[in-house]
């Protein structure tokens, strides 16, 4: 599976919520087959606590998605349950909080795409809201001052289970507050997302001390992504501006090479773009801060195999800063990224802190196996950990 099809799979049920001033709108996925007319066994989720900060009783599990028409949650006793108006209680939000019972909390988790959340000591508040095409689920938006959850301490893993396989990564694509590791079991054993021994407070203490990053830590609740954190003031619009007009002007009179699974793009700029021969012709406006940050824009990276592709490898070359030390892309030695005063601090704060060095620090954070997501054609375990907050 391609690292663009892959991601796509991923976040298709849970992507990066858009903000709005109250909460997180995730959005009707349109594709075949509602799994509610008969739901298959389900896949063993355990969870966890080894926070060392929250006893089970001040933890509440919620798993949020959709089935592939219509969005859903899980049930306690492991039942699919589609999203509905009347789920709204009298405060005007969703209960669907799983509660922890001891050492391990097992269930069934049923055929879905979508994000097992954790919150710490409150309970979050997902709001059902009437769309065109009936009850959808706004969910937390951490990174919102105005949000209703911004209070709670909550962090979230996402995944794709579907005929047996499951796909599964933690992300800090957003904001990080909780340490989360996963383990599926399948054909073999795997594990990523685990933070070193005191990781989670040098996180914090990494984005605080670079000046252009510090405001994006809110207290010892959570780091909010600068993406998000130029929505409100909190991150410089223009800060990748100077380098990517440095690399704009290396390559006006270089060529730059992109390998993907189609092959191998050449790539000058002329003007405002920078365009691509070999197997298609693909070119890219020059993206701002934005752009970078949210892999979006003139970064887009639609799945067509050859335009998303490259878009992707471009993407995570710009958050890496490694576009002007290489003109051969995607560079693959890790020592050689986030190298210069201005580089992608936060994402670089967050692979410094795991044992494998994979983190979802971006969304083209998967370029060359970086990402802390893991996949099995034949799962039959899943455990998600709440890891010390040290």
């Amino acid at each position: 599976m391609s690292p663009v099809s892959r991601r796509a799979l991923i976040r298709s049920a849970a992507a990066a919520a858009v903000a709005v001033p109250a909460a997180g709108l995730v959005t009707r996925q349109a594709s075949a087959g509602s799994l509610f007319g008969g739901q298959a066994a389900g896949l063993a989720l355990k969870i966890v606590n080894n926070s060392g900060a929250y006893d089970n009783a001040s933890v509440h599990l919620y798993i949020v998605g959709n089935d592939g028409k219509n969005q859903c949650r899980v049930t306690p006793e492991g039942k699919l349950k589609p999203v509905q108006m009347s789920d709204n209680g009298p405060d005007g939000f969703t209960d669907y909080a799983i509660p922890l019972t001891g050492t391990e909390t097992t269930i069934s988790l049923p055929e879905m795409s979508g994000r097992i959340y954790v919150a710490c000591g409150e309970k979050l508040k997902f709001k059902a809201v009437e769309t065109d095409n009936g009850a959808a689920l706004a969910y937390p938006a951490g990174w919102v001052e105005s949000d209703p959850n911004y209070p709670v301490v909550h962090d979230c893993a996402e995944f794709t289970y579907k005929g047996g396989a499951m796909y599964c990564n933690t992300t800090m694509v957003d904001m990080f507050s909780v340490p989360l590791s996963i383990e599926l079991k399948g054909g073999k054993s795997q594990t990523t997302g685990t933070l070193k021994p005191g990781a989670r407070g040098r996180i914090f203490d990494s984005v605080r001390s670079v000046e252009a990053f510090s405001k994006l830590v809110i207290d010892d609740k959570r780091v909010i992504a600068p993406g998000h954190g130029m929505g409100s003031g909190l991150f410089a619009e223009d800060y990748f501006a100077s380098y990517i007009d440095q690399v704009w002007d290396a390559y006006g009179s270089k060529d730059l090479k992109v390998t993907t699974n189609a092959g191998t793009f050449t790539g000058r700029v002329s003007g405002d773009r920078l365009a691509f021969t070999g197997p298609a012709e693909v070119s890219f406006a020059k993206p701002s801060t934005k752009d970078v940050l949210f892999c979006d824009g003139a970064l887009a990276a639609p799945n067509d195999g050859t335009t998303g592709p490259v878009a992707a490898v471009l993407g995570a070359a710009f958050n890496r800063t490694t576009l002007l030390s290489s003109a051969a892309q995607p560079t693959t030695d890790p020592a050689t990224f986030y190298q210069g005063e201005v580089t992608h601090h936060y994402a670089k704060a967050m692979h410094a802190a795991t044992e494998d060095g994979k983190a979802y620090g971006f969304a083209f954070d998967d370029v060359a196996g970086f990402a802390s997501y893991i996949e099995d054609g034949a799962a039959t375990e899943l455990t998600l950990t709440m890891t010390p907050f040290e």
